[in-house]
């Protein structure tokens, strides 16, 4: 594909669609930054039932195009490219480490990276840059290092929020920085996740000024000491509502696993409702003395379809003001 992509509304412009285990994004090239989509032209795509349908929606750019792009070049000169990331309502998220899969599988799918079997390419996000290494049919991300959003207001037993579901009595939570912020709530092993009602949003106490991703999550049956532990899992995404899975999610969910249960394990298989991912932690050469511990994301990305955008998608005389509401 060439790297010229024109956007002319009553023309129509082309997208693609992928998922990384279920979690869906609509995917558009735009290399030299002149795309020019709205918040409420983003929910419009991202609409189920008026548009193409999506949990977000990602702009390929390069990363001298954009101004997060050209500040993350000056410590990431490799980070050629750069995903430029909308939730499902237009709002703007650092990343997303489903997304992150998709957007690599799509640049190289459409021809726009070179990226042979175990090379690595690093992309720049609005949480730092990310090395992603192609592994045959799955992609492993360095997610970077994880940490505790609010070490000052741990409670005793590791927990620092109250989640509380409707109808449901409060429980505890633990707040993990992947980037972008997660509150987790571990419930006793074995618990089973249907029957949680994420309709509507967990109510966190307190909240984060940036609101939270909120994931409920349970140990499966220990597995032996030499595999992974697996974790069941199901999220609530802001601005988007319950999906499939979620990259971030699952690596915070592991952590703060690890946090309450006082586990070392460094492998988990986390599953979701879109399928399972494989997480990692491992601790970086010690710098001054200081050696943190990254995570890392291993899962598919596949793409699943790709076409224009009709001009016909921004006539609403049938529905007037649905492109102001998120605005």
């Amino acid at each position: 594909m060439t790297e010229s992509t024109a956007f002319v509304p009553e023309r129509g412009f082309p997208y693609w669609k992928g998922h990384g285990t279920g979690n869906d994004f609509v995917l558009v090239a735009d290399p030299q930054g002149t795309l020019k989509i709205t918040p409420a032209m983003t929910a419009l795509i991202c609409d189920r039932h008026r548009g193409i349908g999506a949990d977000g929606l990602i702009r390929a750019l390069r990363s001298e195009n954009l101004p997060e792009g050209q500040a993350l070049l000056s410590f990431a000169p490799d980070a050629d490219w750069f995903m430029d990331y909308r939730n499902a309502d237009g709002s703007i998220a650092e990343m997303c480490g489903n997304g992150v899969r998709v957007f690599v599988h799509f640049l190289f799918s459409t021809g726009l990276v070179d990226l042979p079997e175990a090379a690595t390419i690093t992309v720049g996000t609005r949480a730092g840059a990310k090395k992603v290494t192609r592994i045959g049919n799955d992609y492993e991300i360095d997610m970077g290092p994880w940490r505790k959003a609010f070490p000052e207001r741990t409670a005793v037993d590791g927990t620092d929020a109250t989640v509380t579901l409707p109808g449901a009595d409060p429980e505890r939570g633990v707040s993990i920085d992947m980037g972008n912020p997660h509150t987790v709530v571990i419930l006793p092993a074995g618990t089973p996740l249907a029957p949680l009602d994420l309709a509507r949003e967990p109510m966190v106490s307190p909240k984060p000024r940036r609101g939270t991703n909120v994931e409920f999550a349970s140990l499966t049956q220990p597995s032996a000491p030499e595999e992974p532990q697996v974790i069941s899992m199901r999220v609530y995404e802001r601005s988007v509502g319950e999906t499939q899975a979620c990259g971030t999610g699952a690596c915070a969910t592991a952590a703060a696993v690890r946090i309450l249960s006082r586990r070392t394990d460094h492998n988990w298989i986390i599953r979701m409702p879109g399928g399972p991912v494989l997480v990692r932690f491992e601790k970086e050469q010690a710098v001054d003395g200081v050696a943190r511990e990254h995570v890392f994301l291993k899962g598919p990305a596949r793409m699943v379809a790709n076409g224009t955008i009709d001009p016909e998608m921004w006539d609403l005389t049938d529905a007037p003001g649905l492109l102001e509401v998120a605005q």
